[in-house]
């Protein structure tokens, strides 16, 4: 069994840094989070409120599911899987927009109608997807690869974002109507990463070495991690405040 331990949730700090909060580790598969705003109004919520974290349709739970669900996809098409037991997000997106299976194979339909979900929601280009193909493509030569390439690939996508808070620092302050001035300080960073051998921080140093590592292991460019972590980003500075919310 593939097994993802930890999860990572968004989330401010009193400040308004950005950081990265994590649950309890779960020996299961792709964790399902059936709270999602996205499929509330399928399951016919009536306790969905607007002032608890998440709440808001399209944003940071809902983005961090799709690509779940697309990455679930992927691999069930790819190694012909089809015991959505293994697959807990892939199943409920299936079952709940009841995606049509084609050609009696689980995985291209939902491929195509998770894309244009997220297409819609946020804009995501179809090379965002071609990339997460190819990289799967290249780490999953068989099945036993799944667990490893999976790990891989939350632990980079994590110490991406711890990665980018830390080099953002107060400009992940600026007002959400700034989006454009944050995508550009996002692309930037990102290619800080990449070409930038001097850091004054010898933990910033080293995370990026790691980032440079995963990506090139993984085969993700920088476009795509600056799509991926610009998206996380905004949509993280649009969730209601932990500290307010508790206080309500």
């Amino acid at each position: 069994m593939l097994l993802l331990h930890r999860r990572p949730i968004f989330a401010h700090s009193r400040r308004r840094r950005f950081k990265i909060q994590y649950e309890p580790k779960r020996s299961i598969l792709f964790q399902p989070k059936c709270s999602m705003g996205i499929f509330s109004k399928f399951f016919g919520r009536k306790d969905t409120d607007k002032r608890a974290p998440g709440w808001r349709v399209g944003g940071t739970e809902d983005f961090m599911t799709l690509i779940r669900v697309y990455y679930q996809a992927v691999l069930a098409a790819n190694f012909g899987l089809h015991d959505l037991r293994m697959l807990p997000d892939l199943r409920v997106f299936k079952q709940t927009l009841k995606v049509p299976t084609v050609n009696n194979r689980i995985g291209p339909g939902e491929k195509k109608k998770c894309r244009t979900m997220m297409n819609e929601l946020y804009g995501m280009p179809a090379e965002f997807f071609d990339e997460i193909d190819s990289s799967v493509k290249r780490n999953c030569r068989k099945v036993n690869d799944m667990q490893p390439y999976l790990l891989q690939f939350q632990n980079f996508s994590q110490e991406l974002m711890m990665l980018m808070g830390n080099l953002l620092n107060w400009k992940f302050r600026l007002p959400s109507f700034l989006k454009g001035v944050l995508r550009n300080l996002t692309e930037k960073a990102v290619r800080d990463v990449f070409t930038k051998n001097s850091w004054k921080d010898e933990a910033v140093r080293k995370s990026v070495m790691t980032v440079r590592q995963y990506s090139q292991k993984l085969g993700y460019s920088e476009k795509w991690m600056t799509e991926f972590a610009y998206h996380v980003l905004i949509l993280a500075k649009k969730e209601p405040k932990a500290d307010a919310t508790a206080d309500e």
